[in-house]
Order: structure tokens, then sequence, then C-alpha cells
């Protein structure tokens, strides 16, 4: 048996390429610790404090554990007036853990629905702020419990994401229930009626600033009752009655910002409101196609007042707003910022200003309208970087979020716009992301993150943040605790892995394992975790091996005894060990001494991580034919056997490597009987029954190497697995795992497990017999259907009716499975489908002929493999007298005749065999 299951190969952001979590270490932070010069507990106060106000409230629990004095001074009310519970999961009891110490809370950030309804537990009397997103799933309830809960509240907004849930009735809600609301901004809400409106102008008398953005209705004529509202934003929203508007709005006697971004506003509706309204000052028109059509847009009319559109100096307009104006129009931010004299009435401008032009950058970026790159060049980019450098942290995010983004041509194949993004580099714009990546905020750390990640595809770009300090930068993030931050940080260094190569990197990494090879864990582990991400890619792994990597990391696995450094060591192995396709690598490990013994060694630690990256370690390596083999003398079938029966509980990403090296170890004839005999049969059952879908195909590939062999089939029954598998065959979301469930319960019941069964004293046969009969039945079943999934039937109809290539092409489109191509068939196996082709059992005859399509398939990854092996057995004679069976259902003959169909054309294009 000598097929090839899929590698599992390391991609960007995922597991493979996430740096390890480990604490700075420095020289002289070693010796000082060697020397016991540092004493924790005697920090002043204020410097703990400080130190506390810089984590999140996750981190901040945990240090305040480490004694009593900390754990007071974590209590300190100045570390609670601000909360951000974004990056982590909040619950009912989470947040009614944090109550004690939420008594004088002003200000909170949530994310998503579930936190949303933990705000309520957490009991927070005083809260003035409150800043959501992710709420596509709140309801009314919640946001109305929210309120009634808060009748402090001076701030509510939720966005950007669309609110679609929450009606006029929680608006209403919160108007009654919170009188001294100032600043009220709500996302892609259906309708806002005027009953809520007007419960606002009536209970809110404070209300100030109003932001109903991307919404499907508004009721303009009772937004002219809200004679407080200062600002006002309906950006992106539809259906607005502008003939409404400029009769109504004008007379709201303190509007002085009006923001209509991305509607569908016109000139003469502008140029109403502007020379109609006493009190307007600045009104944003940006992405407004109507209007764009008018190419005069002029404020000259209209003296004192700004307008912001595309066709205007946005940088020339707002510095007009000054009676100094800046030398430099394109730091008006940055003056004004810098300012030691301050006008209230200014300062609110420029605030305002800052949140609409990052918010509308945004969204104009992710909807990537066309024909803009001039903008973008000339002042959008510009805009972005200066918000960027915002004192409002939101502002900041979505600066860098919209740097991220506008760069992006296609997310497809992750293109970005070369130009756009060396204008961002040009513009001393790597500095400023660094630097806020370099910021205590996550928030700012994931956003800033992604902008570098995203900037850096393009090489010079690459180049720079490389020469900025940026692959620091980002290892310190890619440690973080928050998913986020670390998934954005792990994108970056994917990015920047061939400026690491290049710098000379890798020779240094190598030579500090090697330095530090005792008593230097944290260096040891930040440099195993280094090379562990370069090995992820393809190049760079080729690298790491020139450069002694191997042995280093062969070392470390074989002699460290601290988890963090065993699992990164085992994690780098693996990367290097998965790409056998297109360098030695996978060989190279498995021939350095030692290396087997100490990955079997690792599967029986202790820790979880060590025990994962040591079991990926032994699947990628076992696609070598002599590593396969060498494993199982190294006592690796009883080492993964174990470790199956003790996973059932364990994370995901443990069940599937486990699942996966059996199923490598598997393809070997002898070592999927020793699998069989030592157990490994039910372990693997229990693990087909996992919720992940990773999960379901490495199990499901694993059984069926395993019930080719006929004891293992009679095994797998009497475990219970015929259940199972019919249940992975007619639920799972993969499509591969149902594929590969079928073929397992083919391989069971196309009567060699009978003949073996029966093997033995009459009355156990008797039994085996009525036990085989039953689950024979139901296996048939659900094979039937699971094929009869990827049929049409007008398609059979008319593939039966013409012999015209258009026909069988149809029903192969219907049928394929992508990414069965990837699988390697020996010829052993082949002839095992050729021989169900003659079954008596209808159903086996249509899934042998489902199983050869899949295999033969042109551009399959083996197809010309199996094309081979088929003409060699003589399969053409078989398959044409299938597809000439009167009796034999129609899938089995279209199927059987798309078959004959591929080896044709693989007879008539000679390709490598792979």
């Amino acid at each position: 048996m000598s097929r090839r299951v899929r590698r599992k190969v390391a991609k960007k952001g995922k597991e493979k390429v996430t740096a390890p979590c480990y604490p700075e270490v420095e020289d002289e932070v070693l010796g000082s610790e060697r020397n016991g010069d540092v004493v924790w507990t005697s920090l002043p106060d204020d410097t703990v404090i400080q130190l506390l106000s810089c984590l999140n409230y996750r981190d901040r629990a945990s240090l305040s554990s480490t004694c009593r004095t900390w754990r007071a001074l974590s209590f300190s009310p100045c570390l609670w007036s601000s909360l951000d519970i974004r990056a982590h999961k909040c619950d009912a009891a989470i947040a009614a853990s944090l109550t004690s110490r939420c008594a004088n809370l002003h200000k909170l950030r949530f994310r998503g629905a579930d936190s949303a309804d933990a705000i309520i537990h957490i009991q927070a009397r005083k809260l003035r702020e409150i800043s959501g997103d992710y709420c596509r799933k709140i309801t009314d309830a919640t946001l109305s419990v929210i309120a009634a809960r808060h009748e402090e509240l001076e701030s509510l907004q939720l966005g950007p994401d669309f609110c679609e849930n929450i009606t006029s009735d929680a608006i209403k809600a919160v108007a009654h229930c919170c009188p001294k609301l100032r600043k009220l901004r709500l996302s892609g809400i259906k309708k806002i009626n005027g009953d809520a409106i007007n419960a606002l102008a009536k209970h809110c008398p404070n209300l100030t600033d109003i932001g109903f953005l991307d919404c499907l209705n508004v009721d303009e004529m009772a937004l002219g009752n809200v004679v407080s509202v200062r600002m006002l934003s309906v950006a992106g929203t539809s259906n607005l009655k502008w003939g409404v508007i400029s009769q109504v709005w004008h007379k709201l006697p303190k509007l002085i910002m009006l923001d209509v971004s991305r509607t569908d506003v016109g000139p003469i509706a502008i140029s109403r409101l502007l020379s109609s309204s006493k009190s307007l000052k600045v009104l944003c028109a940006l992405n407004c196609p109507v209007l764009e059509l008018n190419t005069s847009l002029s404020t000259g009319k209209n003296k004192g007042k700004l307008v912001i559109a595309f066709s205007t100096d946005i940088f020339k307009g707002v510095a007009s707003l000054f009676v100094d104006t800046p030398k430099k129009e394109k730091n008006v931010f940055l003056d004004w910022r810098n300012s030691k004299k301050k006008d209230k009435n200014l300062d609110e401008i420029m605030t305002w200003l800052e949140w609409i032009l990052s918010h509308t950058l945004l969204r104009i970026a992710e909807n990537n309208p066309q024909d803009l790159d001039d903008f973008w060049l000339k002042q959008g980019a510009p805009l972005l970087l200066s918000l960027m450098q915002s004192s409002q942290e939101d502002v900041q995010e979505r600066a860098a979020t919209g740097l991220a983004t506008f760069v992006v041509i296609n997310d497809e194949n992750a293109s970005i716009d070369g130009g756009r993004a060396e204008a961002v580099m040009k513009d001393g714009g790597i500095r400023l992301l660094l630097d806020l990546a370099n910021s205590w905020r996550e928030g700012l750390q994931s956003e800033a993150a992604k902008a570098i990640a995203n900037l850096s595809v393009n090489a010079k770009v690459a180049k720079a943040v490389a020469e900025e300090g940026g692959i620091d930068i980002l290892a310190v993030l890619a440690r973080s605790m928050n998913r986020l931050v670390a998934e954005e940080a792990a994108g970056g260094l994917w990015n920047l892995s061939g400026a690491i190569a290049e710098a000379g990197g890798v020779k240094a990494l190598v030579d500090l394992i090697f330095k530090w090879s005792s008593g230097g864990d944290g260096v040891l582990e930040r440099a195993a975790g280094a090379l562990a991400n370069l090995a992820a890619d393809d190049k760079c792994s080729m690298v790491v091996a020139l450069a002694g990597g191997v042995h280093a990391l062969v070392m470390l696995a074989r002699n460290c005894k601290f988890e963090g450094v065993q699992e990164q060591a085992a994690r780098a192995l693996a990367n290097l060990a998965a790409h056998g396709d297109s360098n030695n690598n996978n060989s190279a490990v498995g021939q350095e001494a030692g290396a087997l013994e100490a990955l079997v060694q690792l599967t029986r630690s202790p820790h979880e991580g060590v025990r994962q990256e040591a079991a990926g370690a032994l699947w990628n390596l076992s696609f070598d034919d002599r590593n396969r083999e060498a494993i199982a003398a190294a006592g690796g079938v009883e080492a993964l056997v174990a470790l199956a029966q003790t996973c059932s509980n364990a994370s995901q990403g443990l069940q599937e490597r486990a699942a996966g090296a059996l199923w490598g170890l598997s393809v070997s004839e002898a070592n999927c009987i020793a699998i069989g005999r030592e157990g490994g049969v039910a372990p693997l059952i229990a693990l087909a029954r996992s919720e992940a879908e990773d999960v379901h195909e490495t199990a499901a590939g694993a059984l069926w190497n395993l019930a080719f062999n006929h004891g293992n089939a009679l095994r797998i029954v009497e475990e219970g697995g015929v259940p199972a598998l019919v249940h992975l065959c007619t639920s799972s979301g993969s499509k591969m795992a149902r594929f590969m469930a079928a073929l397992a319960l083919a391989y069971m019941f196309d009567g060699r497990t009978d003949e073996f069964a029966l093997i033995g004293t009459s009355s156990e046969s008797t039994s085996k017999s009525v036990n085989l009969d039953g689950a024979r039945r139901m296996a048939l079943k659900h094979i039937d259907a699971f094929v009869l999934t990827f049929s049409d039937p007008q398609a059979f109809a008319a593939a039966a009716a013409s012999s015209a290539p258009a026909a069988l092409a149809q029903v192969t489109e219907r049928a394929r499975i992508q990414e069965a191509g990837h699988l390697r068939c020996s010829g052993a196996e082949i002839g095992r489908f050729i021989t169900m082709l003659r079954n008596p059992s209808p159903v086996l005859k249509t899934c042998a002929a489902f199983a050869l399509l899949q295999f033969t398939i042109p551009g399959g990854r083996h197809a010309s493999h199996h094309a081979s092996l088929m003409q060699s057995a003589g399969a053409s004679r078989v398959l044409r007298a299938a597809a000439a069976a009167a009796t034999a259902p129609i899938e089995a003959k279209i199927f059987a005749r798309i078959v004959l169909r591929n080896l044709e054309h693989h007879h008539n294009h000679v390709e490598p065999s792979i």
C-alpha cells in the first residue's frame, strides 16, 4: 500500500506560523536574574500600577495573583475606569467576576453579541461610554437591558458592522433610559422611525452627536426635531429624501457639522443646505456619485463653510478652518494636536472630522470603487497616515485598517497595488505603523500588524519594514496571548520571511541554539520558534537546513527538558518535513541521528502542545517511505496508538495530528496490521465522531487504510465503527471525509471480510455473519445515498442519451471532489476497485466507478499514475462491461464511461507520474 495522503502544510496566519509565547530575554536581564538583583516585589506602588495599566484585564488578573500587595494594587480605581474586552471571550461568569473592580468603570469596549449579553452582569452603574463592534446578532432585548442598567450613559456606539437585529423600539428604550446621552452612533439599522427619533429629541436634551450610518430608512422629518444636535452623520444611508432634508435640516439651530458621504445626494441639495443653514460650517460628502458628476462644486458662494468631497483639496479645506493657516497643509491635523492654543469649538470640529474621515475612508477602501487611484495617492493615503496619529484610539485603529485594506486589489490571490503600498512607505507610513504595533493597546497592535502584513507583500515595503526593525516588533507581537494580535503578526512574519533569510538571520539563529544549548531556555525557545516560522516557507526551509538547522533542532528535541523549547523544536521539524515534494528536508530530518526516536518520545510528553507538534512532525515525516518504516521501528505505532487513545478530550489540533500520523503510517501493509493489533481501531473510531472536519478527514483516511486489511475491517465492525463511518459518510461537512468513509465501508463489505469472519468455530461464525449482515445493509444504504448526492438526474439522462463529451463533462464537474486528486493509491488498491466493478451489489459497482473517476480525472496530482496502473491491470475491459451492463445502475454506467474517457486522455497525453 503506497497511497500518499495529503500533507499538512503550514498556511499563512495558521498554527504553524504562530510564533512562541515566551518572556523577553536580553543579556542584561539574564545576568541580573543570575545575580538575584531584580526583586519585583520591591517596586514602588506607582510603578506597579503603571505596569498594570498597560495590560488587558486577563493579564492584569494573572499578574495580580503573584502576591497580596500586587493584588491590592490591581484593584486601584484608576486601572478600571476603562475596560476593553474585545480580544477575549467574556461570558456572564467572567463579567460577574469583574463586578468588584468595575464600580468606577466609565468606558467599555466590547465585541460581539455574547459580550454584549455579559455586559449586564458587570453592574457598572457609572458607565458613561459603551462602544461595540461585530454587533450583527445584538437584539432589541439586549440593547434595552443595557440602556436600563446604565442610566448615566453619555455615549453609545455600535458598528461599523450592521446592527441588523436592532429596531426603533430599542432606540426608544435608549432614549427613555439614558437622559444624559450626548453621542449616539449606530450602523446598519433597517429602519429608524419618527417615534424613535422624537423620543431622542424629547428625553435626551444633551444629544449633540448623532450618527445613523449605512441604514436603510431614516425619518428625515423627525431628525429636524432634534434641536440639540451639532454633529449629524447619515453616511451610507439609503432612501433619503433630499427635498425634505434641504427644507428641514437647515432649520436645526445648532447643526455645525453634517456628513452625507456615500449617499446619492446631489449638488442642488448641497447648495441649499450650505446657503440656508446659518450654523453649518462643515459638510462632508465623500464618494457621492451624483455629486461627483458636477465638477464645478465650489464653496466660493458660501464663504467660511467647508465642503469635503473627492473634487476638493481636503487638507487645504481643513486648514482654512484655522486663523493661522499651517505652513504645510498636510500637517494640519498634527499641528492642531500639538497646538498650545485651545479653541473648544475648533477642537470639537477636528475631533469629529477625524472620526468621520476614518470611518468613511475605511468604508470606501472596503468597497474598492474603481478609478480612485489618483485620490488615494494624493489625498487618501496621506489622510490615513495623519489619522493614525490621532489621540482617539478607535480613529487610529480604523486608519490602520484602512491602510491594510486600500492596498489590496484582490483578496483571492492576495495581490496588492504596488503604487499605493509604496506611497505609504514614502510618506513615512512604515515607521508610524511600527510605532502603533509597538503600542501596549492590543486593538492598535492587531490593526497595525495587519497593515504591515498586507503592505509587506510588496518587496520594497518588506525591505523597508525589515530595515526599520519591523521583524523584531512583529516577533514580539506574535507571542501575544491575544489571538487576533498573534494571527496578524504571524501574517506579517510570513510575508517578511524572505527578508529574514536575506538578512542572514537564519545562521545567527542556528548559532544561538548551539551557544545557549544549556541554561538559556528562553533564548532557545525564541530561536526555535523563529526557525519554525521560517521553515514554514519552502525556500526558507532550505536555508534553515543548509545552515545546520536540522541538527540544531534535533539536538533540542532530544536533550532539552523545557516544554516550550520542545514544542517549538518539534514545530520547526514538522515544518521542515512539510516540503517533501519540493526539497529533501523530509528525508534529511528522518536520517538525522535520534530524530525519530526523540519525536516518538515527545508524543508521551505531559504537555499537550508538545504532543501535538511531535505528532504533526511524525505525520509529515511519514510521507517518506524510509521514514515510515523507521518511525515504526522506533516504537511509533505503539506511541501513536497510545496517543490516540488518550486524546478524545484533547484539542482538535492534537486529535487531527494523532489520527493523521496513524493515517500516514498505515500506508504500509505491515504498519496497517500492527496498528490494528495494537488497538488502534477503537480510538480512530472515537476520533471519527469528533465535531471537527479536519479530524473527520484524518480519522476517515486512517480507517480507510486499515479497512483494506480483512482483519482490521472485522475489528472496525466489532468496535462499532460502521455507525461512526455511516455518520461521517452522511453528515460530515468535509467532502473528503465523506468520500473516504464511504470507501472504507465499501472495502469492509465487498465480500472479503465475510470470508475472513467465517474462519473459526461454527457458533462464532454464525454470530459474526448475523452482525455483518445488519452492518452490511446499513453501510450499503448510506454508500448509495452518498454517491447519489453527486448525481444530477437530468445530467445523467443527457449523458445516457448522448455520447457527446460535453454531456460527460457536465456529470464529471458535478461529481468531482477536488481534494481527492491528492490521494495516491497502490496497484493493489486500484485492483480492488476494479474487482469491485464485478461485484453483484449495484451499490458497490457504482461506488467503485465513482472512486476510479475521482482518481483518474485529468489534472489530478496522481491521475496519470492511477491511469497507468489501470491500463496494466486491464481495467478497460472491465469498465466497458460495467458501462454496457443491462442491470447496472445508470450512475455506474455513466461513471464507468467517464473513467474510460479519462484513461484515453491519459494514454494520449502522457504525464509524468508523481
